[in-house]
Parts: C-alpha cells; structure tokens; sequence
C-alpha cells in the first residue's frame, strides 16, 4: 500500500512539471500572457513556433506515459496503476510549480492512453488529425477524440478502462469549458494544423 500511494504522490509531482511553459521559456517567451494564456502544447505552438509546440506536446505525452510505465514495471495493479495516471493528468492540469494554473489535459491523457493501450492512441492521433485538419479546432477534435475512445473500450467491453477514460474526458472537457463558450459563441481560436506541420519539418511554414 506504501508503495502504491507513493507512486500516486509522485505521479503528481511529474505530472506538473510544466513543459509546455518551460520550453517556450527557454526562448524568453511566458505562454501564461500570449495567447490563451493557457500553458498547454498548442498555445506553445501558437506562442513560440511549430518546433518549441511540438517538442512541449511530446514531453507532457511522455512524463505521464514514463510514470505510468513505470508503475507497471514495479508491479503496481491496474486500480493502481490508473490512479497514478491520473494523479499525473491532474498535476498537468493543476501543476505545484505554477501555482496550480496548467494545462488542459489533453497531452497527459494521451500519454496515458500510450502506455496502457497503444492502439488506442493510434485512434485519437488519427481521429485527432483529421477533425482537426477539417474544422481547425484544436479543442473540438481533442474532447471529440477522448469521447471517442470512451465509447471504443465500452464497445469492448473493457470497463475499468472505460471508466478511467470517462474520468480523464470530463477532466478534459471541463478544462475546456471557455472554449466550448467560444465554440458556442464562433469566437473559438483556429489553428492550421497542416501548416504547423510544415514549420515543424521546415517546409514553407513557420520558422519561429
């Protein structure tokens, strides 16, 4: 039990570590006053460049994919296991080190959707890329995504899954629930995804 509820205080503590604020950072940029404000993967991308969003987006997917790795590896049980998970989305979300103002979950999420059911993330990048390629709603396509996966582990029947997945989407619809005003009102932000795309591999995009 010592063990367990140890794995959860430090999912916590890695899953505040603030990637998406301290890469833009590195480059004297402070997402918290650009933009949104929000300190996620696409507001780095939208304040600091296709390279620095990429890279932010990819370290809060990996810290809680790493915790929850780890947290098998040591012999925790699913119950457990899920629970550091989301202990770890929570601190992306409500981060010590920023005083608790972070992200909106979606990274932390998907990394742990990667470590416990990969195909899974296969599904919502894929889901993901193409809501967004069409509508150019960050927010949309990522709470469409994780409801989504949802309904793919009750089809399955995977219902432990499920309902740690339904926890993990309400988190991330309620840390979405400005953008749902502006999706509602039509003042919701749009980001080219294709074009992020393409600063991120240096072809005629953004060079930021």
């Amino acid at each position: 039990m010592f063990l367990d509820l140890l794995m959860v205080f430090i999912g916590y503590f890695v899953g505040s570590i603030p990637f998406s604020y301290i890469f833009p950072a590195l480059k004297g940029v402070d997402v918290r006053k650009i933009g949104s404000g929000n300190v996620g993967g696409t507001n780095a991308l939208r304040a600091s460049g296709s390279v620095v969003g990429a890279l932010s987006m990819l370290a809060d997917i990996l810290k809680v994919f790493v915790i929850v790795v780890v947290a098998r590896a040591i012999g925790l049980d699913s119950f457990w296991m899920y629970f550091t998970g989301i202990a770890a989305v929570v601190g992306h979300d409500y981060p010590v080190y920023l005083k608790f103002v972070g992200g909106k979950g979606v990274a932390g999420s998907l990394g742990f959707v990667f470590a416990v059911v990969p195909l899974m993330g296969l599904e919502f990048i894929g889901l993901w890329l193409l809501l967004t390629i069409v509508t150019e709603y960050v927010s949309l396509s990522s709470m469409v995504g994780f409801l989504a996966l949802v309904l793919t582990a009750v089809i399955l029947r995977w219902w432990n899954l499920s309902f740690v997945l339904l926890i993990l989407t309400v988190l991330i619809v309620y840390r979405h629930h400005s953008n749902i005003r502006r999706l509602v009102s039509g003042k919701e932000n749009k980001t080219d995804v294709v074009k992020a795309l393409k600063g991120l591999f240096n072809v005629g995009g953004d060079t930021k």
